[in-house]
């Protein structure tokens, strides 16, 4: 099979993404305006709970497949063996997850007014583990991913503005956001017949595949833990209302990680496939790249929101969730740490070279830390508690990320990737702290800070020889005009 490009496959990942980030400043700002804080804090609340079962379901074999599947792409009756297998083993572990959540219920008499909710969002969970979704990453499928995530996303914002119309409508919101992130797997049950045959098998092979995905689930669980506990220690401590607002900055964080996260998975069956020839040139070459493109692209994100707080969730949420601003200003400081530590050295080098027991160990002792500190913390500060904890328990697996790094990594001259756009930022903090001095409109402000800051930091880019700047981006222009030129 023909490799794909890196460079296609990430403007196709970029474009899905983009249109993800627009989705959601479309649909949250209605959506938190017509729920108001509190009723989102129930579906947030439900989301995060469910979460935990669907970790169970899917038990680590999304990354464990993507990584095993691309190694076996050239190969169809291979391929198609692997993947019933993997198929076959997360019907059974969907099965263990409901049965486990059905106990749940019994034993757990508080959940009994989110039951209905709860019930439908553990949809996704049937819906991920038939759509096998990880088959078309590990073939670098981003086309056929991008595209459908797109359709089902206008499709899913005209249903919310047909059907959700007042603060009890909370039930149809959360159906409505399954079937914008998770019913594009129905598509998946005849499309990837394209690539292998998928079905029930009972020879699972469970001695070969049972200890990587054993190692991936305790890895997941323990990052599943790190991202949701402070959801739910926050709704069984304080109420719905401030997981409402915490869920809000939580939101406009993610919107920022997503980019980080596009990345992830585009490089992840290729830099599985150069760790398995031992290709450590190729390895440290496209590691740089993609370093460079994080930082550029991820730090001025993170510093642009922070200087923009308020503005931020005053027009994507409203005045009721102004009280968020700070919280979403510490999320920021963790998530520049998760830049370097759990997006680079974690997810892109650990999990491709199979040294997933290293991950698994380090996102363990966080995800203890970060539960510790919920449990003293959230009681004093709330929501600026529970982001506090979250964001030190990314220093922690930044720390130890850099001291278990495998010495064959060697990202050279790495004052040249971090030099232009740390002072990029500089130039960010500066221009806003300007613009916020004239008297002009919220979103005027809000508006001209974006621009002008924006320009700004590209202008420093080019002055300081920015490599993704000046080098990628000045070669995919001169393509862009050399078929115009032609037409």
């Amino acid at each position: 099979m023909k490799q794909q490009n890196i460079r296609i496959n990430t403007v196709l990942n970029a474009v899905k993404t983009i249109s993800s980030i627009i989705f959601s400043l479309v649909t949250f700002p209605y959506a938190s305006r017509v729920l108001m804080p509190e009723n989102i804090g129930k579906v947030n609340f439900g989301s995060s709970f469910v979460s935990y079962f669907s970790l169970i379901a899917t038990l680590g074999i999304t990354t464990y497949a993507i990584r095993e599947c691309s190694i076996r792409k050239d190969k169809r009756e291979e391929l198609s063996k692997l993947s019933s297998q993997i198929f076959s083993i997360n019907v059974c572990t969907t099965f263990i997850a409901y049965f486990l959540m059905a106990i749940t219920f019994l034993f757990f008499r508080e959940l009994d007014s989110y039951r209905e909710l709860i019930i439908i969002q553990s949809t996704v969970i049937i819906f991920t583990t038939l759509g096998c979704d990880w088959i078309n990453s590990a073939m670098e499928d981003f086309k056929f991913i991008a595209i459908r995530t797109i359709v089902f996303q206008i499709i899913s914002t005209i249903l919310l503005f047909v059907f959700v119309k007042a603060p009890d409508d909370y039930i149809k919101y959360a159906f409505i956001m399954i079937i914008s992130s998770s019913g594009a797997n129905v598509l998946n049950m005849f499309y990837t017949r394209k690539y292998c045959n998928i079905g029930f098998v009972k020879n699972m092979d469970l001695k070969e595949h049972i200890k990587p995905i054993s190692l991936l689930f305790v890895m997941i669980l323990a990052q599943t833990i790190f991202n949701s506990s402070d959801i739910t220690m926050l709704g069984l401590m304080k109420g719905d209302y401030e997981v409402g607002l915490y869920s809000s900055a939580v939101k406009m964080k993610q919107l920022v990680s997503q980019i980080v996260a596009s990345l992830v998975w585009v490089l992840m069956p290729r830099m599985s496939l150069y760790f398995e020839n031992n290709e450590f040139g190729k390895i440290n070459e496209l590691l740089r790249k993609a370093l460079n493109v994080l930082i550029t692209i991820g730090l001025p994100c993170a510093v642009g929101v922070s200087c923009l707080t308020k503005e931020t969730i005053l027009l994507i949420a409203g005045n009721e969730y102004v009280s968020a601003s700070n919280t979403l200003v510490i999320l920021m400081i963790g998530f520049i740490l998760s830049l370097y530590g759990g997006s680079f050295l974690g997810n892109m080098v650990l999990l491709p070279s199979k040294r997933e027991f290293v991950f698994m160990c380090i996102c363990c002792a966080s995800a203890a830390i970060n539960i510790v500190l919920n449990y003293i913390l959230i009681p004093i500060g709330g929501a600026n508690a529970a982001a506090a904890s979250t964001s030190f328990s990314g220093l922690v697996i930044f720390i130890l990320l850099i001291i278990t790094k495998d010495k064959r990594i060697q990202i050279n001259n790495k004052l040249s990737l971090f030099l232009p756009p740390i002072i990029g930022c500089i130039g960010i903090i500066a221009s806003c702290l300007l613009v916020k001095q004239l008297n002009m409109s919220l979103f005027s402000r809000f508006f001209i800070s974006i621009c002008c800051s924006g320009t700004i930091y590209l202008l420093i880019q080019f002055a300081l020889k920015n490599e993704l700047i000046c080098v990628e981006m000045i070669s995919l222009l001169r393509k862009v005009a050399n078929i115009w030129k032609k037409k």
